[in-house]
């Protein structure tokens, strides 16, 4: 079978955000990551778990029809495929090759609330981790961070507003609305 897909869709809703989805079966668990994600290993993200979304939804570009949730402009700002990894001493991870070893990784990693991966993708290469915070900030159970691992694919100062630009259409989010 084939390798896992991730997507990456700026959302222009009732904030600008950005959506970070990775494949786990039929379904794509997701993090909302207001600023973005960044291939810069010094800045952390966060990033709200949200609703699991259907595996199709990685092909959604469009704009989503006021009066429905999450009104607004879709960009698929990032896509690719990814391998779970595991860390095998500290710092030292090894990707995990099969589709299906690697679909069951990634889910024992998610219930324990720490994930990671590395991604192939056409703006976010490399390795990372998403890692659930426990008691940050205060009273909210869903956050995450984001963390960019140190490798090859290293971008310091890299934001992901400089990269306005849908990798499936070439399109910029006021383009898409």
């Amino acid at each position: 079978m084939g390798k896992l897909v991730f997507v990456v869709h700026k959302h222009d809703a009732t904030q600008l955000h950005y959506d970070f989805r990775l494949q786990i079966g039929d379904t794509m668990p997701s993090w909302a990551i207001p600023k973005g994600p960044t291939l810069d290993p010094q800045f952390k993200r966060l990033a709200m778990k949200v609703d699991d979304h259907d595996l199709s939804y990685k092909d959604f570009e469009g704009v989503i029809d006021e009066g429905k949730y999450g009104a607004g402009p879709v960009m698929i700002w990032d896509e690719g495929t990814y391998l779970p990894e595991v860390e095998v001493a500290k710092g030292e991870r090894v990707r995990v090759e099969g589709f299906e070893e690697g679909q069951e990784v990634i889910q024992e990693e998610l219930t324990k609330g720490e994930i990671k991966f590395f991604l192939e993708g056409s703006k976010l290469k490399g390795s990372f981790a998403l890692v659930k915070t426990k008691g940050f900030p205060p009273g909210v159970k869903n956050a995450w961070l984001l963390i960019k691992h140190k490798d090859e694919y290293i971008k310091v100062g890299f934001d992901a507003k400089d990269y306005d630009f849908s990798a499936h259409s070439g399109r910029s989010i006021s383009e898409i609305k």
